[in-house]
């Protein structure tokens, strides 16, 4: 009852926002094939897609590739200062330049020019066609413009590489906004991969993003955290992209992000034991430098020290940690912490899960033309001293694989039961939570905006 009362004072209370009405969606941008087929040119051929970090390569002649649908992509860099990235295809006969070995999820390593395993047609970094036999066989001449790489529009943000297949589309930073700026002051780029992991899901793209862009599942999905308080929180409409946060305890700022201080009658030991969990059953969202120093709580302060005070105590502790190691986190104003949330659905398909020392990212696209599967792929950063990152690789990861832990496994046994779920003629389609779900109808609303279907309608 205390719940409903308190729904219907942050109703009235709150400013009219943009889609904030209930609203239901459709099933056929989940279920259609022809739906998906149609994604590829008004969707995919039309966005900016995050494919890779800035680290992946380092050297002049370092390349990655990249796969959405029909298009494979070469992303290399060619100078210190520059990147570029190529459709992934010889000229000739169309052959692949590059393969993805089997199993993997890209290809990637270092090369001084790009050789068609065909017949041998040569392509330098810049993408200049510097070798065709037998070219005087054609007497109309092969010109350089008709036989080079075709390129695509890329760029960076954040330590991540993106691309673009429309050649006139907008900027990447005007595309990013309001989110980059928010995010700026997090300063993305320094962090580097803990670990990655990635599969096939047997879900649609959308189902499987947005099991992860709203808080309204985690009593139920993940119940055993609120043992260390209350995880509900917002979901707010950003223009293309949206982003989400938690309510802030009671008396407290919303100046959290996921550094998230335990409830109940001791919060130094909820503390604890909150981060002791995070890092044992997710290994997400926290650091080993969070966990010993909270860690250290019981023995640091006193028992009865109020949560604010436990919080600031905790960070400041970790923070100071952090850099005797050589590891600084950025000083991000309060404010601009509550208005950045805890994390950024960037449109059409990635997640920024941001916070001051780590992030927990997710992808998701699709897996050929099927509309019930998906590639699936989740990312944990940190800041590391400069010279100790680990070496990872994207390691692909069955969804009952233990290294997946316990607690994203909770999340992945309702992506495939939704896409089936929602097969179900007894089943008129998503109707989310208008406070805590409308990153989900942003999603949608956006989505229409380019695939001319599909806009979220009022619910009746």
């Amino acid at each position: 009852m205390t719940e409903t009362v308190d729904n219907v004072q942050r109703a009235v209370s709150a400013p009219a926002e943009a889609l904030a009405r209930p609203m239901t969606i459709g099933v056929e941008a989940y279920l259609s094939e022809e739906y998906a087929r149609a994604e590829r040119d008004k969707l995919w051929t039309n966005v900016w897609q995050q494919v890779g970090r800035v680290e992946e390569i380092p050297g002049v002649g370092d390349f990655l590739t990249y796969e959405i649908l029909d298009d494979s992509l070469i992303i290399v860099r060619t100078a210190a200062d520059r990147i570029r990235a190529y459709h992934n295809v010889c000229s000739h006969r169309g052959r692949r330049l590059v393969d993805t070995p089997d199993g993997a999820r890209n290809a990637h390593g270092q090369r001084r020019q790009f050789v068609c395993g065909f017949h041998g047609w040569r392509y330098s970094l810049e993408g200049e066609n510097t070798f065709a036999a037998e070219r005087e066989d054609w007497p109309c001449g092969l010109t350089d413009e008709v036989i080079s790489l075709k390129q695509v529009q890329v760029d960076t943000w954040g330590g991540w590489v993106w691309i673009n297949l429309d050649p006139d589309c907008e900027p990447l930073r005007q595309y990013l906004e309001p989110a980059a700026t928010l995010l700026d002051p997090f300063q993305l780029e320094n962090m580097r991969y803990r670990w990655r992991k990635w599969l096939v899901f047997d879900c649609n793209w959308k189902v499987a993003l947005e099991a992860f862009m709203e808080t309204y599942h985690v009593p139920y999905t993940h119940p055993e955290f609120m043992n260390f308080g209350n995880f509900l929180g917002w979901a707010r409409a950003q223009g293309k992209h949206s982003n989400i946060g938690y309510d802030a305890p009671k008396g407290m700022d919303e100046n959290q992000a996921k550094l998230r201080v335990g409830s109940g009658p001791d919060a130094r030991r909820s503390t604890i034991e909150l981060q002791n969990f995070t890092w044992e059953n997710s290994n997400t969202n926290t650091t080993r430098t969070l966990v010993d120093a909270a860690r250290r709580l019981t023995e640091e302060l006193p028992e009865g020290t109020p949560p604010g005070e436990v919080l600031a105590h905790w960070l400041a502790s970790a923070r100071r940690d952090d850099a005797a190691r050589g590891v600084i986190w950025p000083t991000v104003d309060p404010r601009d912490v509550a208005q950045a949330g805890t994390a950024w659905q960037i449109f059409p398909n990635f997640q920024i899960g941001h916070a001051l020392n780590n992030m927990l990212c997710y992808s998701a696209r699709p897996f050929g033309y099927d509309p019930d599967k998906c590639i699936f792929e989740a990312a944990v950063y940190e800041l590391f001293p400069a010279g100790e990152e680990p070496a990872t690789e994207w390691e692909f990861t069955p969804a009952d694989d233990p290294r997946w832990r316990t607690v994203l496994p909770q999340d992945f046994s309702n992506m495939a039961a939704v896409q089936q779920g929602m097969k179900s003629r007894g089943f008129s389609g998503p109707k989310p939570n208008p406070y805590r779900e409308r990153s989900v109808v942003n999603l949608h609303h956006n989505l229409a905006t380019y695939m001319g279907t599909g806009a979220p309608s009022d619910l009746a």
